[in-house]
């Protein structure tokens, strides 16, 4: 048995403590990089280093602390109005507390969006033998961010909420890549080490530890209970890693981006719906039929957007992007259920990305038709 799972929990969480108030006093200017998706892990984590900063004197708060969360702008509503609601509460308490601390999202680039791919070039909804979203959306930006904070200091230290408990998967993971020491580097991100406070910690305790605390930015974490209750799930977590990429769309009930069509049910989601979520319940239909329309011939061209015809097995034709009027078909749609529910689904920059997508893919067909 590891050593720290015989511990309670309180010996855990003053064990956890010490250990932040060591790392972040070490004799140099590092900054840390906190992973915060808004899920109860990473609620804990980030609760657990404000308090030992507040714990510190004004004067010995010399490393800067980045949070950084991750906004695939397709994340699911509740979970969206959740972390808006935390982030907001955060950058207001930074002041005034006397945090040293960056409150940041990342983003896309307005290229790589959920939309522009799949309605701008038609890219089928993703699939577990074509899962293109998970790059584009969530590890280019983060990992961005990180490689920023890394040339202007020359290193940075990221702060994950993973735990050992987490999954079978994640459990392997983290013994994969621990060295016997407090930081390891990252697997891909040079000069980036990854530090994982609450490794030790399991379920019942993160829970224990969120409800008999208050956060120190305001407020409760009641709503974040509330949340995990109705949806029956975990959040999908901040991912910086192709490793890590499988967390997305696994087949337990997770809460991440509501177009997800990896999953065969979006369980979650009709979780919501259930608990009298009635915005959820247009999104998850119009998911479900994005999911239905990618295994139909009418609805695909049989080139790739490389011209090329792609064939596997004895010679099975593997159908290429939506054709244009499928993703025109897809937009409208998409426009229509904006309009319904309270709650912003796609931007004007996108729309307009889309347009300019498909007038040079309406100019390259004209071409090859009057060749």
């Amino acid at each position: 048995m590891n050593q720290a799972q015989s511990y309670g929990t309180a010996e855990k969480l003053s064990a956890i403590a010490v250990d932040l108030r060591d790392e972040y006093r070490q004799p140099h200017q590092t900054p840390w990089i906190i992973g915060f998706s808004g899920g109860k892990d990473s609620t804990l984590l980030l609760q657990l280093v404000l308090e030992m900063l507040l714990n510190l004197s004004p004067r010995e708060r010399k490393r800067t602390i980045h949070v950084v969360a991750n906004d695939t702008l397709v994340e699911s509503p509740v979970l969206a109005r959740h972390l808006d609601n935390v982030l907001e509460k955060l950058s207001a308490a930074v002041g005034p507390l006397r945090l040293p601390m960056v409150v940041a999202k990342t983003t896309p680039k307005i290229d790589q969006t959920f939309w522009v791919n799949l309605i701008g070039r038609g890219y089928p909804s993703p699939s577990k033998m074509f899962r293109w979203c998970t790059d584009r959306m969530k590890i280019q930006p983060t990992t961005q961010y990180i490689r920023d904070q890394v040339s202007a200091s020359g290193e940075a230290v990221l702060l994950l909420g993973v735990r050992r408990t987490e999954s079978t998967q994640r459990r392997r993971s983290v013994e994969r890549h621990e060295n016997g020491l407090r930081l390891n580097p990252h697997t891909s991100l040079q000069g980036c080490m990854v530090y994982k406070p609450i490794v030790e910690l399991d379920t019942d305790e993160v829970w224990q530890t969120l409800l008999q605390s208050q956060p120190p930015w305001g407020g409760t974490n009641r709503d974040l209970v509330t949340i995990y209750r109705n949806a029956g799930g975990a959040e999908c977590p901040l991912v910086t890693d192709k490793s890590d990429a499988p967390s997305c769309g696994s087949t337990s009930s997770r809460f991440g981006c509501w177009t997800c069509t990896v999953v065969e049910k979006d369980r979650s989601a009709a979780a919501f719906v259930e608990a009298g979520y009635d915005d959820v319940e247009p999104l998850l239909e119009f998911r479900d039929w994005l999911k239905e329309i990618r295994e139909r011939g009418d609805m695909r061209m049989a080139v790739r957007r490389n011209g090329t015809l792609n064939f596997v097995g004895e010679g099975r034709l593997i159908p290429g992007p939506f054709t244009l009027e499928a993703r025109q078909e897809i937009l409208l749609r998409l426009i229509g259920i904006q309009e319904e529910v309270d709650f912003p689904l796609i931007r004007q920059e996108e729309i307009r990305e889309i347009k300019r997508i498909w007038a040079d893919d309406f100019k390259a067909v004209t071409e090859s038709i009057d060749a």
